[in-house]
Order: structure tokens, then sequence, then C-alpha cells
């Protein structure tokens, strides 16, 4: 708990909105914009030319007042004031939080440790441009002197997760005489389908990996340098060709056979979920391009600032933030769905399930103490409007209480005839149906006999956002990435926990290297676990004797 501050749930202004909510729990969003038909035009927030319609919310200007009130309470201003600052706000780590310098100008002073990391940043990004610009325009050759058209990248989690989204995100903008593909799981069949139809001497791979021990990282890298020096004779000196790191393990780097100058650095003070920005985006740079990876990071940039210096009470990540909060804790509700209504962005609810749920997942508060409430929510989606004849049942007429998040764009990157006007139609209706749903009356008044009546009415009064932006640009897609990492911040600040580190990632790994010498051992291995565990080892062993 911070210092000098009660518990969450005994400060005044929690109190008030246990009180508040007990009076608005049952008001439903017909109710709402009957008695304040400009509730549309006035519940919105504008930044950086993202818009945000929140007024499809279970809330009135009093709850939007008691939230705020909330922030303050739980000392959000001088937490967002003290991660720009470059404070060890990763306790337990004892470690600074600054993904906020990955994107900031070369002006910037941004301090750790006593010295302005900003420099440093900016020479990785312009060592990463440089190497972009010679793969891209063909300067770099392979071992045989062909030029590279493919290119891998190996990692997990945020060395994967980021990277894919982004690049799938982006695919409008990128090089299409280049392939790209993404390697991270330990499952083999990951990376055979990955290099079923590539040549090894047109074929960059790019290994992400901080400490370059990761375990399913560097089993893939192990096999892509037996897949690769199988391809090209295997010449030893061919691995410099084709491969570089991201990592910060140069011993490891170059025993491996990688040419440590052909190593891209980060730092421990960037968690790997909100990494995408660092040089674990080599990837997305070679893709794309420098010009437009730097557009990206403005964009990121502007939301920075825009979250860092707005007051909460029109700051967009502070508002989706204290909403998330409001249904998590007082309505109960367990999930958020992110609804893209735009088909590259296929991959960004996958990536913000790590970026929330490995952020927010925690059952201790700062001083270790247990939470007394819920933390955080399960996020999932898919685009639209594919997701409407999948899980939407769920959302419209299902028992549980799901805030949704709706994504769109004005402008299309592929315009084809009415598409895109339909496309929107759907956003506009979905979410103006999940507020005001369909009455029994409504339904009996189209004719339905009372026997179906039951059957076609729609509650309503499921919450959502609406954010709208004018198109999907590298720069577009930085402020929402950022939108949902300051969200995240904000959450986090109120449920008092630690949002940057991942403990619970860890066990399961430890046992996994315990497990996987007794599956391999030639003889019957003595086990020490559980009744369960032990019987599906000696099964497992016992079936891959018979195979």
């Amino acid at each position: 708990m911070s210092i000098g501050m009660a518990p969450l749930t005994e400060r005044p202004a929690w109190k008030a909105l246990e009180a508040h909510y007990q009076q608005v729990r049952g008001l439903h969003l017909r109710k709402l914009f009957a008695d304040d038909p400009g509730r549309g035009e006035r519940m919105i927030a504008e930044a950086v030319d993202l818009y945000l319609d929140y007024s499809k919310n279970r809330i009135t200007d009093e709850t939007l007042k008691l939230l705020v009130q909330l922030a303050e309470a739980s000392g959000l201003r001088a937490r967002i004031d003290a991660m720009f600052r470059g404070e060890q706000i990763n306790l337990t780590e004892r470690r600074a939080v600054l993904h906020v310098a990955l994107r900031a100008p070369k002006g910037a002073v941004i301090v750790v440790d006593g010295e302005n990391v900003v420099p440093q940043v900016h020479a990785v990004l312009d060592k990463m441009a440089n190497f972009s610009d010679r793969v891209r325009s063909g300067a770099w050759l392979g071992h045989t002197g062909k030029r590279i058209r493919n290119v891998i990248n190996i990692g997990i989690g945020g060395s994967d997760l980021g990277p894919v989204m982004a690049y799938e995100a982006l695919k409008h903008y990128s090089e299409r005489a280049m392939t790209f593909r993404f390697v991270s799981n330990v499952d083999g069949t990951d990376f055979a389908e990955a290099v079923q139809d590539l040549d090894p001497s047109e074929t960059l791979c790019i290994i992400s990996s901080k400490t370059f021990t990761t375990l399913e990282t560097m089993t893939n890298a192990h096999t892509a340098r037996s897949w690769s020096l199988a391809g090209l004779g295997g010449d030893e000196q061919s691995v410099a060709k084709h491969f570089v790191a991201v990592s910060t393990n140069a011993e490891g780097v170059a025993k491996f056979g990688i040419d440590t100058a052909n190593m891209f650095e980060f730092w421990d003070w960037v968690g790997g979920r909100y990494s995408m920005d660092s040089a674990i985006g080599l990837s997305t740079m070679l893709a794309i391009g420098p010009d437009n990876f730097r557009a990206m990071l403005d964009g990121f940039h502007q939301m920075d600032e825009h979250f860092r210096t707005t007051p909460f009470a029109a700051n967009l990540p502070v508002l989706m933030g204290l909403l998330g909060v409001w249904y998590n804790n007082f309505f109960g509700a367990q999930t958020v769905a992110v609804l893209p209504y735009e088909q590259y962005l296929k991959r960004f609810p996958a990536y913000l399930q790590q970026l929330t749920m490995e952020s927010n997942g925690k059952h201790v508060t700062l001083d270790g103490s247990k939470v007394a409430y819920q933390t955080g929510p399960i996020y999932w989606g898919e685009p639209g409007t594919n997701g409407q004849h999948s899980f939407y049942q769920l959302i419209h007429q299902g028992t549980g209480l799901i805030a949704c998040d709706f994504i769109a764009f004005v402008q299309p990157l592929n315009p084809l005839g009415r598409h895109h006007d339909i496309l929107l139609a759907n956003v506009f209706a979905q979410a103006e149906a999940l507020a005001f749903g369909k009455t029994p009356e409504q339904v009996q008044a189209e004719g339905t006999p009372d026997w179906l009546v039951p059957h076609r009415v729609f509650q309503g009064n499921r919450p959502s956002n609406t954010i709208l932006a004018a198109r999907l640009t590298p720069e577009t897609l930085g402020k929402l990435v950022a939108l949902y990492e300051h969200s995240v911040f904000t959450q986090g600040t109120i449920w008092n926990i630690n949002s940057f580190d991942q403990w619970g990632v860890e066990l399961g790994k430890a046992l996994a290297q315990r497990i996987i010498p007794e599956l391999e051992s030639q003889e019957e291995p003595r086990l020490g676990h559980d009744s369960s565990t032990n019987t599906l080892i000696r099964r497992y062993r016992q079936l891959k004797k018979a195979s």
C-alpha cells in the first residue's frame, strides 16, 4: 500500500462510488438518453485525432466526477509523473518503467540512474534504420550473394505478439516483395510451417530474446540455425549473414555465430509487453520502413503527452481505465470485448490480452498484501463483422455483463464499392442495439407470437465505448497501443498493484525445466511429482516408446 494511503476499499472516494452505484445500478441507458437527449454530444473526448464516444456507458455526470475523484485520491497524477521521471515504480524488480522513452523525441531528457537514456534509444533506432535500409534495398546479401526476400522473427510473448500484431495491422504499408513469418511456439509445427516454402539462401532470422536463454525462443533459434546451415552447405560462416539478434547477451549472441555488430539492444526498463516500439520491432521496421516506423513512434509519443498533461476528465486513457474499474469492481463484470472493425487489426485483441492480463492479473498490492477486490479483467475479441456471427449472441442476450470497445476508421485502406459504409453501419448499429435493446412491447408490435416474444427480447443496457479515427496509419496504431498501455497503467494505479512484473509466468517454466529430462531420460526416472503428473509422465514415456 502507498505510504499514508488507506486501503482502496476504505477510501472515501471508493465508499462514495459504492453508495452511488446503489443509486444508479438499475438505471437503463434508454432512460439516461431520454432524460438527457444531448448526452451523445456531451459524453465524448477527443485528442490526438482519436474520437472517444463514451456516452453508451451506464454512468451519469456524477459517476464520472466520483471516478475522477477516485483517480485523484489514488495518487494517479503523482504516479504518472514518477513513471515519466524514470523512477523505479516497478518495485519488485527495482526497475524504472520507461516504454515512454522509446518514443521520446531526440531532444528529450529522461534520466535513469543519473543518465539520459534518450540518446541511447535513438542510437539503436538509427542502427535499426541503417540495417533496414540495407536489407530492403538489397545491399545486404546472404551467404551465397542472393538478396534477402524472407524474414523470420523468432521470439515469444512480447517479442512475438507485438511484432505479429504490428505486421498485420500495417500490412498495407509493408514491402510486398518480402515475406514475413513469425515463430513463437515451441511446438515444432510452428517452425516447420513457417519455413515450408522458404529458401534458406534468401532468408534472414531475427532472434529476439533479451537474455538469449528463453527456452522456447532458443529451441526455435537452434532449429532455425540447423535448417539454415543444411540449406547452405553447412558453412558456419553463413550464420552471420542470415541471423541477427535483439538481445543484451553479447556473449551468447557471439557463441551462436551472430556478429555482435548486428545485435540490437534494449533495456531492462522496458517490459516485454511494452517493447514493440523498441528493437523488438526490427521486423516491423523491415516490413514498413524506417519512416513509417518513426511515424508510429510519433503516434505513441502524442498519446504519451496527452496522458501526461491532460486533466483526467478529458484524458482518453484515464477515462477508459476508470470505466473499466467501474464495471470490473462495481458491476462485477469479468471481461472486456475489444472489437476492431478493421481486418488489419485482427491480431490487436490477442496483443491486448498480454498487455492487459499480464500487467494487471495480480493478487497482491504493492506492499504484498492480498487484494480484497477484483483486479485485471479478461480481454478478448475478434474483428467485426465476423464476431457478429459468432459470440455477439452472448453479449446481447447472455447473462453476463460484457463491456465492449468498438474501434473503427472513417477512411478504408482498400475502398471497394459499398463495403466500408456497410462495415461502419454495423459498428454504429451494434453499439446502438447493445445500449437500447428491444422491449417486449416492440417485439409484440412486430406481430411476433406471444410464445416467441421472450426469445426475441433484447434487454439492452450493455455498455460500450466507440473509438473513431480517420484512417489506420502507422501513427494511428501508435496512438491506439499507447491508449491501452496508459489505460492499463490507470487501472493498476487504482488497484495499487504492480502492472510491470510478471512472476505468474515463472512457476510453470521452472517446473517444465525439471520435467524435460524426465521425459527424455533413457532410464526410468524417479518421479517426485503429484500422482496425476507422475502418471501423465509415465503414460507419455510409455506411448512414446511404443510409437
